[in-house]
């Protein structure tokens, strides 16, 4: 059986995050790592150095406990994950590579959403990174959804996604493709028809291209 590791900084990503991977990959073990001090560091620009430290023992830990891969939940700590593929001996995934890479395919404008404004710069960089890499031109536009992310905290997710899906609605029509930063935000909109298809959000394309490596 396979082993999947997945590192949170919010529980909130916790339940559906598992339930997307024995979804999508089948029959497999997930291993949670949950430190949810690391986002109020990045926030307030704590300590930055030793979240990497620590953000990358997590998977080093995952790959020594028979980890085949291990998923990044926060895209805030995207870099962290990146630099870890790099020089552990497991895999280590961005849960929000693949929804970038869709998003550079999709058009010119593109709006980025988040609800901690920390998860917008790495957001951001990734998406553009990714179009020169391709040669392609476009521009971003960031929007944050104030107030959003403390509600989700209360446990008002209904008040959480409400917030979202307005703002959603306000920039759709001018942009290409709306990207929903954070994996704790892909339930928030549900719209009907061609609207629905220029919304992106990371859980499962992420999880789906880690199983397509993983096979």
């Amino acid at each position: 059986m396979k082993k999947i590791g997945i590192i949170h900084t919010t529980p909130a990503t916790i339940d559906s995050l598992n339930q997307l991977v024995k979804e999508i990959v089948g029959d497999v073990e997930v291993i949670n790592f949950l430190d949810d001090s690391i986002l109020k560091d990045m926030r307030d620009k704590h300590n930055v150095d030793f979240v990497r430290e620590r953000w990358i023992s997590y998977a080093k830990v995952l790959g020594q406990l028979g980890a085949d891969a291990v998923l990044s939940a926060c895209s805030t700590v995207g870099a962290f994950a990146e630099e870890a593929d790099k020089i552990l001996d497991v895999p280590v995934y961005r849960i929000d590579d693949a929804m970038c890479s869709a998003a550079v395919e999709m058009g010119e404008v593109v709006s980025v959403f988040a609800t901690l404004a920390s998860t917008l710069e790495p957001t951001v960089d990734l998406i553009e990174r990714k179009a020169y890499e391709t040669g392609k031109r476009i521009k971003v536009n960031t929007v944050l959804v104030e107030g959003a992310y403390a509600t989700l905290m209360e446990g008002h997710k209904d008040v959480h996604d409400a917030k979202i899906k307005a703002l959603v609605e306000r920039y759709l029509p001018e942009s290409d493709v709306a990207v929903l930063a954070q994996a704790s935000m892909a339930s928030a909109v549900t719209l009907a028809g061609e609207d629905a298809k220029k919304i992106l959000t990371s859980p499962r394309m992420g999880i789906e291209k880690l199983r397509a490596d993983l096979n």
